[in-house]
């Protein structure tokens, strides 16, 4: 997906050639993969000629709050509160991140 937020629209060969080769991914893999976006409506595509063009249907914004909000619910049982303190607790929030969450929280309150 990342590839055709990027740049769309692409060819299969286009996506292949775009995806980086530490993935180890084949051709038919890509191929196959992009078979299931175009069936779950996650992307569209078109002819062109002998060839499909294939281009996303979901901005990148609207998956990934879709994306966040699933992992909240299933891992937090939907609330953020619990997903902090957890980063925070493994000190996985670096001194520049926690930062920038108070920031952001003192502008949710303005």
């Amino acid at each position: 997906m990342a590839v055709l937020w990027t740049n769309s629209p692409l060819t299969a060969q286009d996506v292949i050639d775009s995806v980086p080769a530490e993935r180890g991914w084949s051709g038919n893999t890509v191929k196959t993969l992009l078979a299931r976006l175009v069936a779950k409506k996650a992307v569209a595509h078109e002819a062109d000629g002998r060839r499909y063009l294939y281009r996303p249907v979901l901005a990148r914004s609207d998956y990934v709050a879709g994306e966040s909000r699933r992992l909240i619910d299933r891992f937090f049982g939907g609330r953020l509160t619990p997903l902090v303190a957890h980063l925070a607790e493994r000190d996985a929030l670096s001194s520049e991140e926690i930062a920038e969450i108070e920031a952001l929280l003192k502008a949710l309150k303005s």
